[in-house]
């Protein structure tokens, strides 16, 4: 066992042992941070020389966490936590003369995470007023590329919007479309194509991404409704009138009916959507950076790990990036 008192515990080695013993392997974990694999080598070793205790079985595949590495792990996101936060705390005080935050977020939040993020951001930049407007994502980041907005949360657009010049993205959730039909309904494609689809709207950019996707797959499905609301949409589902395509966002901001439908992956071939934060380069400082490690936390706790434990087989398809 490594000599007690003889190194020094540091933030970094912290984050290298989280990420490996959440990756199983140091290879992956460097990926993840990266850093080459003999440097996240050194930073383990330093880190349990300091603690004085081996942390992780590295003779194990999967690599594993010794039982003095599941104690100190939970030690250690403690730790990484309160630093992210001071360190939100310290780019929100280089702002706190900010009069005025025009926010725009995608309407997919509205329920718990756009108010707990407003309140926290209120607690930090208290002489700040704010500005929030809800609406699907082509039209926010429409009103960042006019500077009607400084922030917007909403789906990355790709190919349909080119990145403006000087905009910074940070990325914040991936997650699938799923197949949703009534509850105690087959979800395999046969039983799928002999229902009519309900579809979500054409004149968002989620519809047409939708749209794009069954016409790659060469599929031609029977449709009579067409409706840009979550909650009707999962109500004739429930109602046994069709099945539909949508994202465990959209279950989640329609949570009431979700008792009547069945989820299952998607039949007809994989697709997703990544969910950012963009502002225009350098205006707010580092505020989009921590504006986007606040909400990783907000979606972590109030979105994937209640939808997780509801559909565990979604591990490792809906997750914070």
């Amino acid at each position: 066992m490594p000599e007690s008192g003889s190194g020094r515990v540091t933030l970094w080695g912290i984050e290298v042992f989280l990420a490996t013993a959440e990756e199983g392997a140091i290879s992956a974990a460097a990926r993840r941070l990266g850093a080459s694999p003999s440097a996240v080598s050194q930073q383990l070793a330093g880190l349990e020389t300091a603690l004085g205790a081996v942390l992780l079985d590295r003779a194990a595949r999967p690599m594993q966490v010794t039982p003095a590495g599941a104690l100190f792990r939970r030690h250690a996101q403690t730790i990484l936590n309160a630093a992210q936060e001071a360190q939100a705390a310290l780019a929100m005080a280089d702002l706190s003369g900010l009069t005025t935050l025009r926010l725009g977020v995608i309407e997919d939040l509205d329920a718990d995470v756009t108010p707990r993020l407003l309140q926290g951001l209120a607690e930090d930049l208290r002489t700040c007023r704010f500005l929030l407007e809800t609406g699907p994502s082509h039209r926010l980041r429409d009103g960042l590329e006019a500077r009607a907005l400084d922030m917007v949360v909403a789906a990355d657009l790709g190919a349909a919007q080119p990145p403006e010049a000087g905009l910074e993205i940070h990325p914040l959730l991936s997650e699938p479309f799923l197949a949703v039909a009534p509850s105690g309904v087959a979800t395999d494609p046969d039983s799928l194509r002999n229902l009519p689809l309900i579809r979500y709207s054409a004149r968002h950019h989620m519809g047409r991404q939708i749209s794009a996707h069954l016409a790659g797959q060469n599929l031609t499905l029977a449709s009579r409704f067409e409706l840009d609301s979550y909650s009707a949409i999962l109500a004739m589902v429930a109602g046994g009138q069709g099945w539909s395509i949508l994202t465990p966002l959209a279950l989640h901001h329609a949570a009431q009916f979700r008792a009547g439908v069945t989820v299952a992956p998607l039949p007809f071939g994989r697709f997703d959507r990544v969910i950012t934060v963009s502002a225009r380069a350098g205006m707010l400082q580092e505020m989009p950076a921590q504006l986007a490690t606040r909400l990783r936390g907000l979606l972590q706790a109030e979105v994937v790990a209640p939808t997780l434990g509801r559909w565990p087989w979604l591990a490792g398809d809906l997750k914070v990036l």
